[in-house]
């Protein structure tokens, strides 16, 4: 091998630092330009793409063939996709869309309903061009279901305030044909007054439970004392019970307090009383207990009546309903009671519990978040009352603390403190509402 000379070195040299220097420049370049495309952020591209895929409404892109090219996570919620496929009607309306140039709606709505979702569904198709459609969909479901529950309601009311309103019709043409009958004219008033009775308190009740869903403002909240809502509740409650020949008992006093309106957490606990008294046979016992249980104050009313089906349980809380609907018209109730319980509840941020066998008796629990000061207040001191109380029962357990005779009325409301159905503060009211009494 001949020998390299000295300008042939030189030249090798200049040759290397030159591609050097240029692969330098080239590296330099590369990384200014990450740096300014970090800087500047995103493109109009990528901002799309993020938009389409976090939006709130199901978006879909079709080519002419009606083939899936894009689509967000929100469209397969709602059942447009599936198995990487779109909805046969979408697909459809791509295809026309694309061939005509002008814009259509069409229902996309679910053809099997399950639970809570999605009812109905409203979907806009619009061309993009070159043979390509984009499929928009919005969720009216909760729209749907609030005009059914609007409609369901003010049938409900019409017909509850219909049946007392031609009893006194009909009342008053008897009161005027024998006007000359003293005695009938007394028991026909006597009729006339209990159906004006049972109107008033429907109104009051309509009224009652309109504020509670929102179409007054609330009152301010203060502290409560519990013990106080109990006897207001039973001084309140005590005329019916001794009419029935029911005997109320109540634990000890708890100085246990709640952040609250007093007004209605009085109702509500009457409510709950009420619908023990009523729902029970005559001589049979009612009972009250209240404990602190992991920073909420639970009331509890346990009763020995008929006791409520496992199939109504479900639908106590809704408005106008009733397990018992030839007891219900005996008493006098409207229906609205346990939805107003359920409300008030809701309203202070607490809950509703039921516990129920039939034949057996039922425990309905109010649930309400203690005051922030009532543990210290109390110096974390639990009232010998409720130390003394028992394990609360399995909810699909037989209570084995109901007496034959006059309750234990520390242990018996311990059967609802854990119970087969809760009402929480975020439950949606039903299409239908009411009670059983």
């Amino acid at each position: 091998m001949p020998p390299v000379t000295a300008p042939a070195t030189f030249a090798l040299a200049i040759a290397t630092a030159v591609i050097g220097l240029l692969i330098g420049i080239a590296v330099g370049r590369s990384g200014i330009a990450r740096r300014r495309t970090a800087a500047q952020g995103p493109t109009a591209a990528e901002l799309l793409d993020r938009f389409v895929r976090s939006s709130n409404n199901g978006v879909l892109i079709l080519n002419r063939f009606g083939d899936l090219v894009l689509h967000n996570r929100r469209a397969e919620a709602l059942g447009l996709v599936r198995l990487n496929q779109a909805d046969a009607r979408a697909r459809k309306a791509a295809e026309q869309v694309a061939e005509t140039g002008e814009p259509t709606e069409i229902d996309l709505s679910p053809l099997a309903v399950r639970g809570r979702g999605p009812e109905a569904v409203l979907g806009e198709v619009r061309p993009l061009g070159d043979g390509y459609a984009v499929v928009e969909a919005v969720d009216h479901s909760e729209v749907v279901r609030l005009e059914a529950t609007r409609r369901d309601f003010v049938a409900n009311v019409s017909h509850e305030l219909k049946t007392p309103v031609g009893a006194i019709a009909l009342l008053a043409e008897a009161v005027l044909d024998a006007a000359d009958d003293t005695a009938e004219v007394r028991r026909f008033g006597e009729k006339i007054l209990r159906e004006s009775t049972r109107l008033g308190k429907l109104v009051t009740e309509l009224i009652a439970l309109s504020r509670l869903q929102g179409a007054e403002k609330l009152p301010e909240l203060t502290v409560v004392d519990v013990d106080a809502v109990v006897a207001e509740a039973l001084g309140r409650t005590r005329l019916a019970a001794e009419s029935a020949d029911i005997e109320i008992t109540t634990d000890n006093a708890s100085e246990l307090r709640v952040e609250g309106d007093r007004t209605l957490l009085v109702t509500a606990l009457s409510n709950l009383l009420d619908n023990a008294v009523a729902y029970s046979q005559a001589g049979s016992p009612v009972s009250i207990s209240r404990k602190l249980v992991d920073g909420h104050v639970e009331i509890a009313v346990t009763d020995r009546g008929i006791g409520i089906a496992e199939v109504d349980q479900q639908r106590v809380f809704e408005r106008f309903y009733r397990a018992d609907k030839a007891r219900s018209r005996a008493t006098g109730g409207t229906g609205l009671g346990l939805a107003i319980v359920k409300h008030v509840a809701a309203n202070h941020g607490g809950e509703v519990r039921l516990w129920s066998r039939p034949g057996i008796g039922s425990t309905f629990t109010l649930r309400i978040p203690a005051h922030p000061n009532a543990a210290e207040e109390r110096g974390d001191a639990v009232p010998a009352a409720l130390s003394a109380a028992k394990p609360a029962a399995k909810p699909d357990a037989k209570p084995a603390a109901l007496p034959a005779a006059k309750p234990d009325a520390a242990a018996l409301p311990e059967q609802g403190a854990r119970s087969a159905h809760t009402v929480p503060a975020s439950a949606q009211e039903s299409p239908r509402g009411g009670e059983t009494s």
